[in-house]
């Protein structure tokens, strides 16, 4: 295939032949399936827990391959433990990550480092403010030789997106990201080519240096499932870095330790996660909370429920667990909710800040009382 003009090949295998025969079909079979199971929330306790798909991986040994993966990041990412994990349940819960940072803590790094640590196909994009949609989504191309026109796959053609300074490419261009986002899918000219599955964007920006960007629209921030920052590494774990990479980059001898199929039996088993009536209605209740908030012009989505909820998942089957705890929601809320919420000019001017007013609205929600472990029961 043919790359797309600002496309880079990280990865491990190139995405081969005709985009609507790459098993897309069946992917987005796959994905509609998952999207039911996870749609249901509570559900009856006698099978909620054992909702997974046929290909699903048992819990213990999902929790294995998420540990193999995560170590394995972690030989590039020194000292950030919480960041790799958070990524990974990003991942499992079939969403999107934003990582954004100021420069030099090792954004574009840690999104390659995870690339690399999966056999499947990757790509990346840097954006330019000369990027154009059809470098994002692929464009039909007149060919002389059939006399018919031809499409030429874009960049999303892959498995894992990297997209770097998603912030310095225009308007225009980033929301060429919105339909493969949400629906795993790209229409060009009227032609809808279904993207294959596991599909996840991992996007980085900077929001300091602000002279020449395009700050993402709500439409976009959206569809991020959340957003991390990598923070400055503590003195040990720079010390430990200035002596493993000064003379050599460790991420040229990362090599996979997982591949596509396996990813897909775990995202099947994520979605096998029991969530009560109970932890449902907590999640709903937190994001209704950020939209009653004085302090908040634009409080949390329908969509940011859902991606809350099955990150909660992710989390439970990354700790072995079959069932969703209101802890596994709480630590999850600064993440999914605050980069999605929007400030009152009066929370801005009492220098407030998104994290301090969504952890108020975790305050406030009372926290279900019913273990889900004994509902399953």
């Amino acid at each position: 295939m043919t790359a797309a003009p600002h496309g880079e090949v990280l990865g491990n295998r190139e995405v081969l032949g005709n985009p609507e025969v790459l098993g897309n079909r069946e992917a987005v079979g796959d994905r509609r399936a998952l999207d039911d199971v996870d749609g249901k929330g509570g559900g009856s306790p006698a099978d909620g827990a054992h909702r997974a798909r046929q290909g699903a991986v048992p819990l213990d040994e999902a929790r294995e391959i998420a540990t193999r993966i995560a170590t394995n990041i972690e030989r590039v990412i020194e000292g950030k433990p919480d960041i790799v994990r958070l990524a990974l349940v990003v991942m499992l819960a079939e969403g999107h990550l934003l990582i954004e940072d100021v420069p030099g803590v090792g954004k574009t790094k840690l999104a390659k480092a995870l690339a690399r640590s999966i056999d499947c196909s990757v790509r990346r994009l840097q954006f330019t403010p000369d990027l154009l949609p059809s470098d994002v989504t692929g464009v039909s191309v007149y060919n002389q030789d059939t006399r018919d026109f031809e499409f030429k796959p874009g960049a999303v053609f892959a498995n894992l997106v990297v997209g770097d300074e998603i912030n310095r490419a225009s308007p225009k261009t980033q929301s060429a990201l919105l339909e493969c986002m949400e629906e795993r899918q790209v229409t060009v000219d009227g032609t809808t080519h279904y993207l294959e599955s596991p599909f996840m964007v991992v996007a980085t920006q900077n929001p300091i240096e602000m002279e020449g960007t395009y700050p993402l629209p709500e439409a976009q921030r959206d569809r991020f499932t959340a957003r991390v920052s990598m923070g400055y590494p503590d003195t040990r774990a720079e010390l430990a870095m200035l002596s493993g990479h000064a003379d050599h980059d460790p991420l040229e001898d990362l090599r996979p330790v997982s591949h596509a199929a396996e990813v897909r039996s775990l995202i099947a088993a994520v979605a096998g996660v029991y969530v009560s009536p109970a932890v449902s209605s907590y999640i709903v209740e937190l994001v209704a909370a950020t939209r009653r908030s004085s302090e908040l012009r634009l409080g949390g989505s329908p969509r940011s429920s859902l991606q809350l909820l099955r990150s909660a998942k992710a989390v439970a089957a990354l700790a072995g667990r079959e069932y969703v705890l209101p802890d596994d929601v709480q630590q999850l809320v600064a993440p999914v909710l605050c980069h999605r919420v929007i400030l009152t000019p009066e929370a801005q001017i009492a220098r407030r800040s998104a994290n301090d007013i969504v952890a108020d609205c975790v305050k406030r929600v009372p926290v279900p009382r019913n273990a889900p472990e004994q509902t399953l029961r």
